[in-house]
């Protein structure tokens, strides 16, 4: 259309697609690079260690109830040292694991387990909003989000399973 524009004298159609080659080239640029940096996430061993300049250093005593299960969730806590129990499933949650992060997914931002610390714990939180932020400006943790929450909730069906089955095996 720029070609056109010059040839047949269209000085509107010129201008409009001389402004929309440059910007549509841009734009296909950064999608270029962004699926680079998807086909890269997906392929490295997923770390959030990244996320830890995002977020916020609190301690906590043993015994201390983190939350409870249908609390309002608006934040995720990061187990940096200590431990903690996730109570409905007598759960043990060693340093490096992530809390709180299912709330996120959940319509009514509602907690679905409690947790408690087991002893002295240091947490690393973060709000839900800077979560809701990081997790559209970069796909490696995005990635790394869903993976998590996959296992998580894959775990926590292979464990029910467990238990129905052993029911059923009391009751034959």
């Amino acid at each position: 259309f720029v070609v056109y524009g010059a040839i047949y004298p269209s000085y509107p159609t010129l201008v409009l697609y001389g402004i929309l080659v440059p910007l549509n080239s841009l734009r296909l640029y950064e999608m270029l690079q962004l699926i680079k940096k998807v086909r890269v996430a997906s392929t490295t061993n997923l770390s959030i260690d990244w996320l830890k300049p995002f977020m916020h250093k609190h301690s906590f005593k043993r015994g201390d109830l983190l939350f409870r299960k249908s609390d309002h969730a608006d934040e995720m806590f990061f187990i940096v040292s200590g431990g903690c129990r996730v109570v409905e499933l007598n759960l043990q949650l060693p340093p490096g694991h992530l809390v709180g992060e299912l709330g996120f997914l959940t319509a009514a931002h509602q907690r679905t387990q409690s947790v408690d610390c087991t002893e002295d714990t240091e947490m690393l939180t973060i709000s839900y909003d800077k979560l809701r932020e990081l997790y559209f400006q970069n796909p490696s943790f995005g990635l790394y989000f869903l993976n998590l929450t996959s296992k998580r909730l894959l775990e926590n069906m292979a464990r029910m399973e467990g238990e129905l089955e052993k029911y059923r095996a009391a009751a034959r």
